[in-house]
């Protein structure tokens, strides 16, 4: 795998943290971080919603079988997703609330609330979040999702990810982790390598032998890919 410049930067600029940061990128060895720049926010933001609080492969199989109900597109438009029955939607294991979001995004996408990649491409962090987070069942996580995997904004620190905050408590052998306010202080210090930091953290638990879904391209047990 080719190894991105700004990846093996972030690695470095991590590693002379301190010791801790450098044995972590010394055992996981460059970022790997996985993107896909082509992906339209409306999917970005689907594909976020269906794979928050499963395992990866759970939720690649229930997003599996509500794309299968469309096999004249890629990934289900807007239009035909809020054109279905939602029962059947249902029945490819999405939860009510889950597909009352998804469906709710589809809705927000039909009337332009959501941008399209060009568009997105060119407002800030903040400002996505903020246009986003407007969306029923959409919080800051699931646009950050989208700012890190799709966008591939670089400077992206999820700090209400459990794995996130969980991976940062392991690292530093503390008995409880930090508060998201708290890691959000701490985090100041990788910048502006955040989303490679947020990387190597989802990976902690993996690398000192507990298991841990991957985190080599998705969010482990939360968006996806």
């Amino acid at each position: 795998m080719s190894i991105k410049p700004a990846h093996l930067e972030a690695s470095s600029y991590l590693a002379g943290l301190d010791a801790d940061w450098a044995r972590l990128i010394d055992t996981v060895g460059p970022c790997e971080l996985k993107t896909l720049n082509t992906r339209e926010p409306y999917e970005a933001l689907v594909r976020a919603i269906a794979y928050q609080q499963l395992h990866a492969r759970a939720a690649e199989a229930i997003l599996g079988r509500l794309i299968a109900l469309y096999p004249d597109s890629p990934f289900p438009q807007p239009a035909a997703l809020l054109a279905t029955d939602p029962e059947i939607q249902r029945a490819c294991g999405l939860s009510a609330n889950k597909l009352a979001t998804i469906r709710g995004i589809a809705q927000a996408a039909l009337e332009g609330q959501i941008p399209d990649l060009s568009s997105a491409r060119a407002l800030t962090d903040e400002a996505l979040v903020q246009q986003l987070i407007s969306l029923r069942g959409v919080g800051r996580w699931t646009v950050e999702m989208m700012l890190i995997f799709t966008l591939e904004r670089p400077d992206v620190l999820p700090v209400d990810d459990y794995g996130v905050r969980e991976g940062y408590r392991r690292l530093k052998g503390l008995e409880k982790a930090p508060t998201p306010r708290l890691l959000r202080d701490i985090g100041q210090a990788w910048q502006p390598h955040r989303s490679v930091a947020a990387w190597y953290l989802w990976r902690v638990p993996k690398t000192f032998g507990i298991q841990q879904q991957e985190a080599d391209g998705t969010p482990p047990a939360r968006a996806a890919g």
